[in-house]
């Protein structure tokens, strides 16, 4: 009860007069009142208090920098700036309030000032972890990745265990990772007629500020023969929320088109959701031009997508849907994934093409797919294990179909 009637006398006699009185009255009790309205929400109350007590005792720098975090807490960067300044020029031996002052230029979106402040900070104290710490937040802040993960190490010499910066010296080698080489190796396995299938892909990808850029070696081994397709995929960026998707690719075997082109719009839009819209083009003995489109809705940690190809012919067009779902684990590259379609899409044609595209684009199939996805401890590398099984109408014997059950194994590896 007393507590109370003092805080509501401390209030009614230093707060409601304004800051002009000179504060009377015992300065350690009024700061230890002031930290218990700060912390209850009564911030504005909180900091008239200490504004009163600096009236009359200007270098209790307790007082000031505690006053300069309210106004950091608030959004209020000048202000808090200003206090820690004046704190910092008396006292520079101070490391809870370079701390304080740096973090409040990070806050305020000021990376280059916070350096600033970060070599001013280490005169005083040249190897204090936690400085070191918020010198890397910045660098990384500041576009300067690779001097943040120097700065890193330089912690993790002395102190192997510092937690915080193990975790971002692995979150800053994953985007300096820039590059990327793959491997996959599939196989289908068909009930009847035919020998089991083969398929192997090598790429190399790099990632830029434009967007990405993916080359790959197709090779097949079907029909007692071996063939090869050369494949390039281009993801540049057009502006925030918006990416293409290009595709061109050659081969010169009958496993393959001669010739593949694409190209596709992304959008995102607002609760999560993604659109896209383009075109594939598949040249044999005539060119057959498949169009595509995507919804996307990313959800919590989980992702849902609906594709879609129709394929114009002189019989009619081809439709197929494909959904997907996604649930994510650690990050964009673990995950478990399920994938169910229905219809026919060129663009997935396992068998010869070679004149034969107004009977197969009328084909049946239905398919069902499981994924797991995961990366190692460092991220470093990506692997990925996908089975499913596949109902399909014998484009050379309408109306029978045959199983494919399907294997296929991956394993990627990011390098600066």
């Amino acid at each position: 009860m007393e507590k109370h009637i003092y805080i509501i006398i401390f209030l009614l006699s230093f707060c409601s007069y304004g800051q002009q009185i000179t504060f009377k009255g015992d300065p350690d009790r009024a700061f230890e009142v002031a930290r218990e309205l700060a912390f209850n929400g009564k911030r504005k109350q909180a900091q008239d208090t200490l504004l009163s007590i600096l009236t009359k005792y200007p270098n209790y720098n307790d007082i000031r920098s505690f006053l300069a975090s309210t106004y950091s807490w608030d959004g209020d960067y000048k202000k808090a700036k200003k206090e820690f300044e004046k704190v910092l020029r008396n006292d520079p031996d101070r490391l809870d309030t370079w701390e304080a002052a740096i973090k409040n230029e990070m806050y305020s979106e000021e990376p280059y000032s916070a350096l600033e402040l970060v070599n001013k900070a280490l005169k005083s104290f040249p190897n204090d972890a936690e400085i070191l710490y918020l010198r890397a937040s910045a660098e990384e802040k500041s576009n300067n990745k690779e001097e943040a993960l120097l700065t890193l190490e330089t912690i993790l010499k002395s102190n192997p265990n510092h937690e915080n910066a193990l975790s971002f010296k692995e979150s800053l080698l994953k985007d300096l990772r820039q590059n990327d080489i793959g491997f996959k190796a599939s196989v289908d396995i068909y009930s009847e007629v035919f020998d089991p299938m083969q398929y192997y892909l090598i790429k190399y990808s790099r990632r830029t500020k434009f967007g990405s850029f993916h080359t790959k070696v197709n090779i097949s081994n079907r029909f007692n023969s071996t063939g090869v397709q050369f494949e390039v995929d281009l993801y540049p960026r057009i502006t925030k929320g918006l990416y293409a998707y290009a595709n061109f690719g050659l081969a010169n075997t009958f496993l393959y088109p001669d010739m593949r082109y694409g190209a596709e719009l992304y959008k995102s839009l607002p609760f999560g959701l993604e659109v896209s819209t383009g075109f594939r083009a598949l040249k044999y003995s005539s060119t057959t031009t498949i169009y595509t489109g995507s919804l996307g809705w990313y959800t919590g940690n989980n992702f849902w997508s609906f594709r879609t190809y129709i394929t114009p012919s002189d019989s009619g067009s081809s439709k197929s849907g494909t959904l997907v779902y996604r649930t994510y684990r650690s990050d964009s590259e673990n995950y478990f994934s399920i994938d169910a379609g229905i219809g026919f899409s060129p663009e997935t044609y396992r068998f010869e093409f070679e004149g034969k595209e107004n009977a197969i684009v009328k084909l049946k199939s239905q398919k069902l797919n499981f994924g797991y996805y995961f990366t190692t401890k460092n991220n470093k590398n990506a692997w990925g294990i996908q089975t499913g099984v596949s109902h399909q109408e014998i484009s050379f014997d309408p109306g029978a179909y045959f199983w494919i059950y399907s294997l296929s194994l991956s394993w990627d590896m990011r390098f600066r």
